[in-house]
């Protein structure tokens, strides 16, 4: 619809579960939630209500993932593999991984700044990452599980982009691949996180006692820490 060009793309899903609508912001558009009895035009008012906050928050949310963005000449950091792109006379995308340097090759005619070829680099960046993560998160899990005494079932990696990892009354852990985008000093951080859910499965006083006690009384700081990060739209 015209007026709600401004939001970016919007995906409307009917919920049966839901009792109200919910908005899910994204940098490019919204992800909208709403009961099966709510009309979209109710929907697309509810919406033009809260335009100025809508906009706000999305422009907040662009401006924390610009350091993702895929610009030639402009490179950007993993944990094993530093990520470059540039522009070459060529059809399509092309990526290669040669000596912890992922290279993109993108087309010269090309739009930078069109969603869909930002959403394809990182689709192509995914697939390095995933294998990467699964060469070295399990393993640092287990060293810091062996380091302070904690027993893990199973770990295993995904592609989770709503929270950096899990865990599982089971103690099985899972870790989202977008993890090698942190330092890793955060990247411990988030696994400690995880390995002290296997003894305490809640967030309580007994829980952050724990996680004091395996960071050197450094969680409150690095847990403020890891929310000046966003996981890729």
């Amino acid at each position: 619809m015209e007026k709600l060009k401004k939001f970016g793309k919007i995906e409307f899903a009917s919920n049966r579960r839901a009792k109200r609508v919910s908005v899910k912001l994204k940098a490019n558009g919204l992800k909208v939630s709403m009961p099966p009895h709510v009309s979209r035009a109710y929907v697309v008012d509810f919406l033009l209500s809260k335009e100025k906050e809508i906009l706000s928050r999305q422009h907040k949310l662009a401006k924390s993932q610009s350091h993702l963005r895929i610009v030639p000449g402009e490179a950007i950091q993993t944990a094993t593999f530093v990520i470059k792109s540039k522009l070459v006379d060529r059809e399509n995308l092309y990526f290669k991984l040669i000596n912890k340097e992922l290279t993109i090759e993108i087309p010269t005619h090309a739009d930078l700044e069109a969603v869909a070829l930002q959403t394809d680099c990182w689709k192509g960046i995914n697939y390095f990452l995933r294998n990467e993560a699964k060469r070295v998160l399990p393993d640092r899990v287990m060293q810091l599980a062996a380091k302070h005494g904690f027993y893990v079932n199973s770990v295993k990696i995904q592609s989770s982009k709503t929270r950096w990892g899990s865990c599982s009354d089971k103690k099985n852990i899972n870790l989202s691949l977008y993890l090698l985008l942190l330092p890793e000093n955060l990247i411990d951080y988030v696994i400690l996180h995880e390995l002290c859910h296997t003894k305490e499965m809640n967030h309580s006083e007994k829980f952050w006692q724990l996680m004091d006690k395996v960071t050197d009384n450094s969680s409150k700081k690095l847990r403020n820490a890891i929310k000046e990060y966003k996981i890729p739209e």
